[in-house]
C-alpha cells in the first residue's frame, strides 16, 4: 500500500504501464524505490488513473513461474482510490491494527 502520483501512462501490448512517483509507502512486503512501474493487465483504463493524479494504491508483487518477470501488478479489482487526507488517516489507523 502506497501513495503515488501517476507520471506517465503507456499501453504495452495488452497491458497498461504506469510510471508512478512513490510518495509515501505505508505497508509493503517488498522494497519500493522513488519511481516504480505499476502494471495493469488490461488496456481499458480500469482502474481509471489519470496522469498527474495522486492515488492510494494497493498492488501486489507478481513473479512469473520462470522467475524472469518481477513487477508490481494492480489487478482489475485492486484498490486504487484518489488520495485524500482522509484516506491517509484511514490507512495509518489500519496499519496500527494490522
Amino acid at each position: 500500500v502506497f501513495q503515488g502520483r501517476i507520471l506517465v501512462r503507456r499501453l504495452v501490448g495488452q497491458e497498461t504501464r504506469y510510471e508512478v512517483e512513490v510518495k509515501t509507502p505505508y505497508r509493503h512486503r517488498f522494497p519500493l524505490v522513488p519511481r516504480e512501474y505499476v502494471w495493469v493487465p488490461n488496456t481499458c483504463g480500469c482502474p481509471p488513473l489519470r496522469e498527474g493524479g495522486e492515488y492510494l494504491l494497493m498492488a501486489r508483487r507478481h513473479v512469473n513461474y520462470e522467475r524472469t518477470l518481477n513487477r508490481i501488478l494492480l489487478q482489475d479489482d485492486g484498490y486504487a482510490r484518489p488520495w485524500t487526507p482522509r484516506e491517509d488517516r484511514l490507512v495509518r489507523e489500519a496499519a496500527r491494527h494490522c
